[in-house]
């Protein structure tokens, strides 16, 4: 089992879900941290994605600290914007 850390923005990301999505979130979140296998985004990004129907959460992970630090979560739409934008370039 992973534990979990969180960036500064995920805050503000999750506080933008509709209630009855965080549930759903915090299922996939939990099979993250138990080490559900990752798929990693590629072209050079350092993020693991998870999909939740139209949400995506991303995630790094820290496998010598047993970590998993999470920075983004949101709809398909706001996951573009922010991984093509600030999100990308956060370390």
């Amino acid at each position: 089992m992973y534990s979990a850390d969180f960036h500064p923005d995920w805050k503000y990301w999750f506080d933008q879900l509709d209630n009855s999505v965080k549930i759903p979130i915090a299922k996939k979140m939990k099979q993250i941290l138990n080490g559900l296998p990752a798929r990693h985004l590629g072209h050079n990004v350092p993020y693991f994605i998870e999909e939740v129907d139209q949400y995506r959460i991303c995630y790094r992970k820290d496998d010598g600290n047993n970590i998993r630090r999470f920075y983004f979560v949101g709809t398909h739409k706001n996951y573009l914007k922010w991984i093509h934008g600030e999100g990308a370039n956060i370390k």
